[in-house]
């Protein structure tokens, strides 16, 4: 394979990798009429097809996942000596792509990014807000930020955020019209406001009392995946809301919201960053480890 044929390779893999010609162009900053044709010019050369294309999917073929597992170890091994350079340089400098869950985005990143900008202003910080559990290894991100429960044991983690809990809330409105639930088996008489996962299905309601814990399925006066519709819909009296603390709290102080069955709802570990083991942490992301732990008011 001629040197010249690299740029082509690293093509294949972002294609192979997002599965789709339209994403691998966005993330290279190329045209999709240019990812086609060097995929297109390398499946030439080498006498091979590498993608199964259809008008709606792209896919590696038999040819194609066998130098996919070849070029991605190798790729990743190069991706680290050149950002081992970088310990070299006097200040952090180069990419740093997060997967973080959407509560933490706006809640305990966003007020932390003046001080990395400030301090690390060459530290390029790519955030992915999603609810669902990303691969951070296979989708080739440098960390992930999640709650303390879904981090796997096999990741270092750090704590960027308290603990938190979630907490079944009501405007006083609706339950002058529906008796506060007493107990979980009293929820059957609600109606609620429910969350819709990324994976489709609908978020069951967790609840836990003296080690016995529940999850219960609650009938559905109004389905989102916006957590602040969620608690929109909740003061204007549309159901009974379940919600994280942080997010309710200041309309629970004001009256706006009324907990109920709190004695069901436990708190438990906040958000953590965190990242495979075995990995080679640059001095980028060290920044951003650094300023992600401390306190943002301090």
């Amino acid at each position: 394979m001629r040197r010249e044929d690299w740029p082509d390779l690293a093509v294949f893999v972002a294609v192979a990798e997002a599965r789709s010609f339209t994403r691998a162009a966005s993330r290279l900053g190329l045209s999709t009429s240019a990812i086609s044709h060097a995929m297109t010019g390398l499946e030439e050369r080498l006498g091979l097809r590498l993608l199964h294309r259809t008008t709606r999917s792209v896919a590696p073929t038999a040819a194609g996942e066998q130098l996919l597992a070849t070029l991605v170890p190798a790729m990743d091994g190069v991706a680290a000596a050149v950002a081992g350079l970088a310990e070299l340089r006097d200040e952090p400098a180069g990419p740093v792509r997060l997967t973080v869950h959407r509560d933490a985005v706006m809640r305990l990143l966003a007020p932390r990014l003046p001080e990395l900008a400030r301090r690390y202003p060459r530290v390029v910080l790519e955030i992915v807000a999603d609810d669902k559990l990303a691969d951070i290894v296979a989708e080739r991100f440098d960390a992930g930020v999640r709650l303390g429960y879904m981090v796997d044991r096999d990741m270092v983690s750090v704590r960027i955020g308290p603990d938190d809990r979630a907490t079944i809330v009501g405007s006083p409105e609706y339950l002058r019209r529906h008796p506060p639930p007493q107990s979980p088996q009293e929820l059957r008489q609600h109606r609620a406001i429910n969350y819709r996962q990324t994976s489709g299905a609908l978020f069951k309601w967790e609840l836990e009392q003296d080690g016995r814990a529940l999850a219960v399925a609650m009938d559905s006066a109004l389905v989102t995946n916006e957590p602040l519709l969620l608690v929109e819909a909740a003061l204007a009296g549309v159901g009974l809301a379940y919600a994280l603390e942080s997010h309710v709290a200041a309309h629970v102080a004001a009256g706006r919201l009324v907990r109920v069955l709190e004695d069901w709802c436990p708190p438990f570990p906040g958000s953590f960053l965190y990242w495979p083991s075995g990995r080679h942490v640059t001095p980028a992301l060290r920044a951003v480890i650094e300023v992600l732990r401390s306190d943002p008011s301090g």
